[in-house]
C-alpha cells in the first residue's frame, strides 16, 4: 500500500520531503498533499501530488473545509501510513486517518527544540496518532525521538581555507511579515564590491541602496546558493535546509517576535540547533558583523555519508 505525506509549505514540506526518504520500509508508491507554490511545484516534481487550499495558523474554518478533502482522499485509496510534519493539514488529516484504516504519523518539526507545538499539542489529545520529536532532549513516552532532519551533515575548513569573500546570498523567505533590520545591518557591513544577491520577501525595501527580488524558485535559489561563498538567511527552516545542501555553512539571524517579524520566536531555536551542531553561525542583527561572514566562507558542509532510517 502507499504512504500520504502531508505538510503546508515552507519549512515543513521541506523537512517532510527529505525525512520521507529516510522512512523505514518505504512504500513503492506514495501520494502528497500541500500547498500549491512555487516551491512545492520544485521540489515534488515528478511525484503524485494533490493539492489543497492555503491554511494559515489558525484558520479553523479552512481546516475543517480541508477535513472534508481528507476524507475524500482516504477514501478513494487505502493507504498504509499518513505522515505529517504539520502544520494545519496534520489537523485535517491525521485524527480521521484511524478510521480509514491507515496508520497516524506526526513528526514534529525541528523549530521546535523546546516542546512541541500548538499543532502537536492538538495531536497528544488525539487518540492513536504516534508522535514524534526530533530532539532527543524532550522525547519521552508519548513523544519519541525519530531522529532530525539535520543529521548526515558535518562541517570541514574549505580546502583553500580562509578566503575573500565575493559572492553573498541573502535569503529572508517568503512568510508574510518583514525584516528589515537585517537588511540595514547587512548594508552596513558588507564591502561594497561584493556581489549580493537579495531575496527579500515581504520586507519593504523601500528607500534601501539594493535591488531585491520578493521570491525565487527553489531551483534558482539553490543554484545561486551553490555558487555563493555566503549565505545569511532568516533562520526559517526551509532556507537553513537549503543552504546546508548547497553545502554552504549558513549565518542565520533569526527573526523576533517583539519587532513584529514573526507570530513567535522559535527561529532562536533552529538557530541554536545549528549552531549546537557547528552547522550554522547564529546571531542578531544587533551582533552580526563582517568576521561572521568571513568564518562562514572559511567552512564548508560535506555528507557524513547516508542519514539513518528514522526510528518509527
Amino acid at each position: 500500500m502507499a504512504d500520504l505525506l502531508v505538510a503546508s509549505g515552507g519549512g515543513h514540506l521541506a523537512q517532510l520531503r527529505r525525512l520521507a526518504d529516510r522512512l523505514p520500509e518505504p512504500s513503492e508508491e506514495r501520494t502528497w498533499i500541500t500547498f500549491d507554490t512555487p516551491q512545492s511545484r520544485s521540489l515534488l516534481a515528478g511525484e503524485d501530488v494533490r493539492y489543497i487550499p492555503h491554511t494559515g495558523p489558525r484558520a479553523y474554518m479552512q481546516t475543517a473545509r480541508n477535513t472534508r478533502t481528507a476524507r475524500g482522499v482516504l477514501r478513494a485509496r487505502r493507504y498504509r501510513r499518513v505522515i505529517s510534519t504539520g502544520a494545519a493539514p496534520a489537523l485535517s488529516f491525521l485524527p480521521i486517518t484511524r478510521l480509514h484504516g491507515a496508520e497516524p504519523i506526526y513528526i514534529e518539526s525541528a523549530a521546535r527544540g523546546d516542546g512541541p507545538s500548538l499543532t502537536g499539542n492538538i495531536l497528544s489529545r488525539t487518540p492513536g496518532v504516534r508522535l514524534f520529536t526530533q530532539y532527543e532532549h524532550w522525547a519521552s513516552d508519548r513523544w519519541q525521538y525519530a531522529g532530525s532532519v539535520f543529521d548526515g551533515f558535518e562541517v570541514a575548513p574549505t580546502a583553500a581555507g580562509a578566503r575573500r569573500i565575493e559572492r553573498v546570498v541573502v535569503t529572508l523567505g517568503t512568510i508574510a511579515f518583514g525584516f528589515r533590520r537585517l537588511l540595514e545591518r547587512l548594508i552596513e557591513i558588507v564591502p561594497a564590491d561584493v556581489s549580493v544577491v537579495w531575496q527579500t520577501g515581504a520586507t519593504d525595501t523601500r528607500a534601501l541602496p539594493i535591488e531585491g527580488v520578493k521570491s525565487m524558485s527553489s531551483g534558482e535559489l539553490d543554484e545561486e546558493m551553490r555558487r555563493a561563498d555566503v549565505v545569511v538567511a532568516h533562520a526559517g527552516i526551509g532556507s537553513a535546509l537549503a543552504a546546508l545542501d548547497a553545502g554552504v555553512c549558513p549565518v542565520l539571524v533569526p527573526r523576533e517576535r517583539a519587532h513584529g517579524e514573526h507570530i513567535d520566536d522559535h527561529q532562536r531555536q533552529i538557530a541554536a540547533e545549528l549552531h549546537r551542531r557547528h552547522l550554522a553561525i547564529h546571531r542578531s542583527p544587533a551582533t552580526l558583523e563582517l568576521a561572521d561572514l568571513q568564518r562562514s566562507a572559511a567552512r564548508e558542509l560535506r555528507a557524513r555519508g547516508e542519514p539513518p532510517r528514522l526510528r518509527l
